[in-house]
Formats: structure tokens, sequence, C-alpha cells
């Protein structure tokens, strides 16, 4: 699968550190084919995510908000998906989400800020297509780095992602930052 081109590439982590007046870390598009393994089995997919790695470290994983905000029908959250033993970080994330496509229980669902939305679309039944539009290199800032408990700088694998709904309008649009994974796939 090769990387198709998006801009902006980094939507809508960029609104989120434009709002906060930080400087974007530097983000380079990568080629899906050149992802390193395990990110290439991660990422370059047409799947959800909050699956994809509960499936790949073995346990559910829940949602922790960094900062969330609604404007009119659409709610934007910064958020680490973290491990429910361990509280280990699997994915930093920025979501752009189209609150008027949804069922009124998972709307609110989504506002509580308990779930991660993979879980909710799962459990809703709620049919979607995922559709990665690129592969991305990010350089993590002490922002990613505080959220990821890294201890410094370091070039992480992502990917910027669309979900649609069966009339072709965007449910959500995604930025996804997995940290460093030196197990094996399907080892977590």
């Amino acid at each position: 699968m090769t990387s198709p081109s998006v801009l902006p590439l980094a939507y809508p982590l960029d609104d989120f550190y434009a709002q906060a007046a930080r400087p974007l870390p530097p983000i380079e598009a990568v080629e899906g084919d050149a992802m390193p393994e395990p990110y290439k089995s991660l990422l370059v997919h047409q799947d959800d995510m909050t699956p994809t790695l509960e499936k790949f470290h073995g346990e559910r994983i829940h949602l922790a908000v960094l900062s969330s905000q609604q404007r009119d029908d659409f709610y934007f959250r910064e958020v680490v998906l973290l491990l429910d033993k361990s509280d280990k970080p699997v994915e930093f994330g920025a979501i752009k989400i189209n609150l008027a496509l949804f069922p009124p229980a998972a709307r609110k669902e989504i506002l509580d800020e308990r779930r991660p939305l993979g879980t909710l679309l799962a459990d809703y039944a709620i049919t979607h297509a995922s559709r990665p539009k690129a592969f991305l290199r990010v350089l993590s800032d002490d922002f990613i780095n505080a959220a990821l408990k890294l201890d410094k700088p370091q070039w992480l694998c992502g990917r910027r992602n669309t979900l649609w709904d069966p009339q072709q309008r965007p449910l959500a649009e995604i930025v996804e930052i997995l940290p460093p994974e030196t197990t094996q796939l399907g080892h977590g």
C-alpha cells in the first residue's frame, strides 16, 4: 500500500498545536511500503487502530484525554490510548469527530471521554470505512514525549486517517502516532 498524499499532513494535530501556541514538531510523509515492522502491520491497513492495538498488545485499551473542545457539531480531542492493565501508552492521537453523524447514545459516550472511538464504533455497530491518507514520521517533542512517557526526542511512526460513513461523509479525521516498539508483532 503506498501513501496517498494529503494537505495538511498533520490535521487536526496542527490545529491543537496552533491553539496551544506550540511549534509543530517535524513531520514527514513516508511510503506505507517503506514503514518498518511492527509499524507497517500496525499502521498500513484500513482497519481501526483500537482493535489493531488491542490485538497486538493482547489486552483492552482505555482513553486519557489531554485536551478537548467542541465547536458546533465537531468535537476535537488530543488523547493517549493506554493498556488497561499497565497504563502503558500505546498511541498518541489528535481527532476531529463529526458528532452529528453519530447516534445520540454514541455521541453521549464520545463526550463522556471514557472509551476510545474505535471501541464505540464497534460497540454501536456503526458502519464505517477507515482510509489512511498518509503515513508519517514525527520527531517527538516535549508534549508528545510526556504523553507517551518518552525521555528524549525520537522519530515515531504514525498515520493520517479518515473514517467515513456509508454516505462518504467523514465521521472523524485523525492523526495517530505510535510509541517506539521493541516487541515482536503478536507478542506485545
